[in-house]
């Protein structure tokens, strides 16, 4: 979910409960396991971990249980996704990347959880600069985001067809396969999302795939190997830290 509050018809789309707000226990749980290590490597006391652009809540809740003993606090610019939320977990506020920007104070954070978030955003620059802010030095930022040169992808393109994860219509698909608009407004490969989180002032620890939920049953067996190969992985998780 989006924690920028957009322009227009953006800002009703979001607060829209058909548009979907969660991305997959998979990805989730691979996630959390990367920030588990990340944070057991690093400190022996409570860390604050946000969850920015929590959507329902089913991300945190997936990695509380991966993190005992850690505050996890979910934050989002939605008032629906926070009504869903609210149930699964014990900390959700609503906040806002830009403007008045999160409201916390310079490095309150011990990481970020950035699920599905940088694709929907208007200014992924000024969404990092925020990110940046509320996390301390060598602060952890654990960043998930589709995979716009995805195995499948690049066949597609070969064939004239619109990839999976863009869209050209917030009203209704158009070109490529699936069913659902979920507001996607840019897509990063690999080699682009590293390239961007370094130039905000991160330094890149990791970068791993993960597979899709929606990919057609017959096919997940391959969804799941290429994510050995993160340029080819339905999914991108990257790991990075504030220098």
């Amino acid at each position: 979910m989006t924690l920028t509050a957009p322009p227009g018809g953006l800002r009703d789309f979001y607060e829209n409960p058909a548009v979907p707000v969660a991305s997959g226990t998979p990805r989730s749980l691979r996630q959390a396991r990367m920030l588990a290590t990340a944070l057991g490597a690093s400190t022996g006391t409570p860390s604050i971990v946000l969850d920015i652009g929590c959507g329902d809540g089913t991300a945190a809740a997936t990695a509380a249980p991966l993190l005992p003993g850690h505050r996890i606090i979910g934050v989002d610019w939605s008032q629906d996704a926070l009504t869903r939320a609210r149930p699964r977990l014990a900390h959700a506020i609503r906040g806002e990347l830009t403007g008045g920007g999160l409201p916390f104070r310079t490095a309150a954070a011990d990481a970020v959880l950035f699920s599905e978030v940088i694709e929907h955003l208007v200014d992924p620059d000024a969404a990092l600069d925020e990110i940046r802010r509320v996390l301390r030095p060598g602060g952890h930022l654990m960043l998930s985001t589709p995979n716009l040169a995805a195995w499948y992808n690049r066949a597609l393109l070969l064939a004239g067809v619109q990839p999976v994860f863009s869209e050209v219509s917030l009203r209704a698909i158009h070109g490529r396969p699936g069913r659902e608009v979920v507001g996607h407004l840019r897509l990063y490969t690999a080699r682009a999302l590293r390239e961007f989180v370094a130039a905000a002032g991160f330094e890149v620890v990791r970068l791993e795939g993960a597979p899709f939920h929606g990919v057609p049953r017959p096919l997940r067996a391959l969804d799941r190997l290429t994510c050995a190969r993160p340029a080819l992985a339905s999914i991108l998780l990257l790991h990075a830290r504030r220098t």
